[in-house]
């Protein structure tokens, strides 16, 4: 049996070349995935009869790209994701001597990366040294320095609030690489992680490539609505302009056209997991009240009365407030399901739909 981790993100040469010639879509496929043997939670396994050879063994970290796996994946890999649900930041996740053994025997893992999920990283090192890592950061690194990314490179596509002086990149001061870790919020990392696991899959299963490609080509056509409405957005809130509690959604924003206005020094606080200055959180109260943006991005999954503070000047106001998380929502059965439902009220609140 082929034992697969998912960490977050791959060194991604090898895989870039053979995902090439595997996919020129990278789909999301829907998949259901049965109940893992192991210990370790959210663990889905491979259905009897499903698949044409032995399923890979595949540890993923997160849901966030747990989801993304396990449809890629489908019955041809036993997926086990170790943090799932809100319950836990992976910022601060402590693993157990049961997420360790999570990694055991793992032919793949898939990781975030970034800082985000060091400890993930690490296990893999340490517990699966000879198992492939796909991480997503560093595969999204590779395309913004290669410019692979041809939705940035449109006319009129500058990465709004992003050129201002004194906001570059805010909120991304804290993750000592200085990228934004949220990863799953960039839709070109969402594209070429599910090809980099693909690739991998296909490598580890070579009599399962067909299956694989097949499962690849579903989750890309399920995605398309997710495509839509991140077009339909850019092309509707042309000069529309939001503020957010943290950078979390800061990746899909620009992408669909949105200026930041979110007070600098507020979001470097936030991404360092400090409190905003009193000067800070005046201007950014001050942004709300004079209704200086077109929306407020509120990360639900963020504690505190800061964030609440923000909220209610903001629906005070008369800001439209879009909630997002950090993790997969619960009850939403597949990763576009969750981009799908946020990107509508997205929508809704600008005005757009």
């Amino acid at each position: 049996m082929q034992t697969v981790i998912v960490i977050g993100v791959i060194t991604f040469v090898s895989s870039r070349a053979l995902a090439a010639g595997l996919l020129l879509a990278v789909p999301f496929a829907l998949s259901a995935c049965g109940t893992s043997d192991e210990p370790a939670p959210a663990s889905t396994a491979a259905q009897a009869g499903d698949c044409p050879t032995e399923p890979v063994e595949v540890v993923v970290s997160v849901d966030q790209w747990g989801k993304i796996v396990s449809a890629l994946a489908g019955s041809c890999a036993n997926v086990t994701t170790v943090l799932s649900g809100s319950s836990v930041d992976p910022h601060d996740f402590e693993p157990t001597p049961s997420d360790a053994a999570a990694f055991e025997g793992a032919q793949l893992v898939v990781i975030n990366g970034g800082h985000y999920d060091e400890w993930a990283a690490k296990l893999a090192e340490s517990t699966a040294p000879d198992a492939p890592v796909v991480d997503a950061m560093t595969i999204l690194a590779g395309d913004h320095e290669g410019h692979d990314h041809e939705v940035h490179e449109e006319p009129g596509h500058e990465e709004p609030g992003h050129e201002e002086p004194g906001h570059e990149e805010p909120g991304h001061e804290g993750h000592g690489d200085g990228a934004n870790p949220h990863a799953w919020y960039s839709p070109i990392a969402v594209t070429d992680v599910a090809t980099a696991v693909t690739a991998e899959l296909t490598e580890l299963a070579p009599a399962a490539g067909e299956y694989f490609s097949a499962r690849n080509t579903e989750f890309t056509a399920a995605l398309q609505p997710y495509r839509d409405l991140i077009a339909e957005i850019k092309a509707g809130a042309t000069g529309k302009s939001y503020a957010a509690t943290e950078s979390l959604f800061d990746d899909m924003a620009a992408e669909v056209g949105l200026a930041n206005r979110t007070p600098p020094g507020y979001q470097v606080a936030a991404s360092n997991e400090s409190d905003p200055s009193p000067a800070d959180l005046d201007a950014f109260l001050r942004l709300l009240s004079d209704r200086g943006v077109d929306v407020l991005i509120y990360n639900t999954q963020t504690e505190g009365s800061v964030p609440q503070q923000l909220r209610a000047a903001a629906e005070s106001a008369g800001v439209p407030v879009v909630d997002v998380t950090e993790t997969v929502a619960p009850g939403a059965p597949t990763f576009e399901a969750w981009q799908v439902d946020q990107l509508t009220a997205l929508a809704e609140a600008l005005g757009v739909r």
